[in-house]
């Protein structure tokens, strides 16, 4: 085993990362087919594979693919599979007080059904309810910023890089200690969303507003018994675990005890939900086969990275919650924010080994509890920075602009939205609760 990790071994792992980024801007059409994104794959996986084997790091391969890929996907395509079985119906009055508690439930939902399960659930109900209306830009905006990001920092199953850090020894209640950053961030971007909403309905022509205000629909549920297994899903990843349970060991097959009855909650849910249910909510697998042929090959080329910040922690300078709040931050903006805290994870797990002090005030899952503060806030609330930050935001792009609704591109997102709406949030957070 190499006692140093070359550079070149972290060649894959920029150049998926690169690829993930400039792709949809440059390649758009051979990067709209998911076969290409799984070449793409495992034309850089493989030689990090034949790479990790031959330097003698085997065992860090298998538990990045075994104990975390899996498990990640699991979740993410159960959720997937559940939320997908669940239809709202109907058209609701546009005015801003309904458009707020749309992402008000939402940032709510996130939490409990994942970012990804609360998006696809809502989205296409809030579209249909803002049909009538000419400016509604705004509003899907302010939803990747709410309901696919910052909504879902309560719980692992809010957000992936939340679940990296369960999987890696974290309580499920811990989650629960973020609440106050949670409940700041979300009622500071719904306050200014109503202003902002209010603004633009009052721009509205007067035959539109007086038409929504008449054709309206109440709100029906269809495959409602979807939300029982969801509640299994929670259930299962809330007390299956080696907290509750001696015999689960982590980084054995014992915990995927868990895992098998959250994918079982997916196959009943799949076994009794009606088809039509799912064909009016236009389900398919595509946006679950996108992240799992892609996130093979993130988990798999960012073992070498993890492996260099281990080694290499004192080095990078990063060493207080502040620092990490905003490394973090910034990396889960241009890159996915999954894989971001699980590199930040690996540093401050190398700075513990280097100075074992640092563990003298709270500790979870083995470093500095106001390290994991800042890994898990930076990554998840910086994930809504520009569309590659998190999974969701580019689907919720493609329903939205296959509505028919022009979205910015990539650089206009973030002149006209994230840096002058929710980086000065962020900086606020950071003054507030973490230094």
């Amino acid at each position: 085993m190499n006692n140093e990790i070359p550079i070149y071994a972290m060649i894959p792992f920029i150049l998926m990362l690169g690829a993930i980024a400039a792709l949809p801007l440059f390649a758009s059409h051979f990067w709209e087919k998911n076969k290409n994104k799984l070449i793409v794959s495992l034309i850089l996986g493989i030689p990090t594979v034949i790479w990790l084997l031959t330097s003698g790091y085997s065992i860090e391969l298998e538990h990045s693919i075994v104990f975390d890929y899996i498990p990640f996907i699991i979740l993410l395509g159960s959720l997937f599979v559940i939320t997908g079985g669940i239809y709202l119906e109907g058209d609701l009055e546009a005015k801003p007080s309904m458009n707020v508690k749309f992402l008000g439930i939402g940032a709510i939902l996130a939490s409990l059904m994942g970012t990804t399960g609360a998006a696809m659930l809502l989205i296409r109900p809030l579209i249909k309810t803002n049909s009538e209306r000419k400016y509604k830009v705004h509003t899907i905006l302010f939803f990747i910023g709410i309901v696919a990001n910052c909504g879902g920092l309560l719980t692992p199953l809010g957000d992936p890089p939340l679940f990296m850090m369960y999987l890696r020894g974290v309580p499920f209640e811990w989650f629960l200690s973020l609440s106050k950053e949670w409940f700041v961030c979300n009622a500071i971007l719904l306050g200014i969303y109503y202003f902002v909403d209010l603004h633009f309905w009052k721009k509205e022509k007067p035959e539109d507003i007086a038409f929504d205000h008449t054709n309206i629909k109440p709100l029906k549920i269809r495959g409602g018994l979807n939300f029982v297994w969801l509640i299994g899903v929670v259930l299962a990843v809330a007390i299956i675990n080696p907290n509750n349970f001696s015999f689960i060991k982590v980084g054995t097959l014992s915990s995927f005890i868990r895992e098998a009855i959250i994918a079982l909650m997916a196959v009943f849910s799949i076994s009794f939900t009606k088809k039509t249910v799912r064909k009016s909510n236009n389900f398919n697998w595509e946006p679950i086969e996108e992240v799992a042929f892609l996130f093979l090959g993130i988990f798999i080329t960012m073992v070498p990275c993890l492996l260099y910040l281990e080694m290499n922690a004192e080095k990078l300078g990063v060493s207080s919650p502040i620092m990490f709040y905003y490394f973090s931050g910034s990396l889960s903006s241009f890159l996915d924010n999954t894989p971001t805290a699980v590199t930040f994870y690996s540093l401050a797990k190398g700075l513990v080994e280097i100075n074992p002090a640092i563990l003298a005030g709270k500790v979870v899952a083995g470093i500095p509890e106001a390290f994991m503060y800042a890994i898990c806030t930076g990554s998840v609330f910086f994930g809504s920075m520009t569309y590659i930050g998190n999974g969701p935001n580019f689907m919720v792009k493609a329903i939205a602009e296959s509505n028919d609704i022009k979205m910015p591109d990539f650089f206009a997102y973030m002149y006209k939205f994230s840096l002058i709406i929710l980086l000065p949030i962020f900086i606020l957070i950071q003054l507030l609760f973490i230094w």
